[in-house]
């Protein structure tokens, strides 16, 4: 089981080691990913990717089309079963563009110790 404390470093450290089946570990199987969160291209709805299978799909979306991601934890806060934290993600596409969005995450933790809930707020 993760702490708490660790679910931001230990998703994000997934992501940035393209290892899609540890991201997908931390993830029970009803859980929500809004990223961003309201509606966006690949979520018009805004309701945000909501079960396991959802999530590995928007997961294999947004890898196809980058090259590498790195991010930086600014600042997190953890309270009751959930954690806040402001990162900066950076991105590299497949064609070398290189981006850096800020934003806020924030993670809601089940009795097991999965995320059971991640929302993440940031502009394009």
């Amino acid at each position: 089981m993760v702490e708490l404390k660790d679910l931001p470093r230990t998703s994000l450290s997934a992501v940035k080691a393209g290892d899609r089946e540890s991201w997908l570990a931390l993830f029970a199987d009803d859980a929500v990913v809004e990223d961003p969160v309201g509606p966006y291209e690949w979520d018009p709805e805004g309701k945000g990717q909501q079960g396991k299978a959802a999530i590995a799909a928007f997961y294999d979306m947004f890898s196809a089309f980058q090259d590498a991601f790195d991010f930086e934890i600014h600042q997190q806060e953890p309270r009751g079963n959930e954690v806040a934290c402001v990162v900066t993600m950076h991105i590299t596409m497949k064609d070398g563009t290189k981006g850096s969005t800020k934003a806020i995450n924030i993670y809601k933790q089940g009795a097991d110790g999965r995320i059971v809930s991640l929302r993440s707020f940031w502009n394009a």
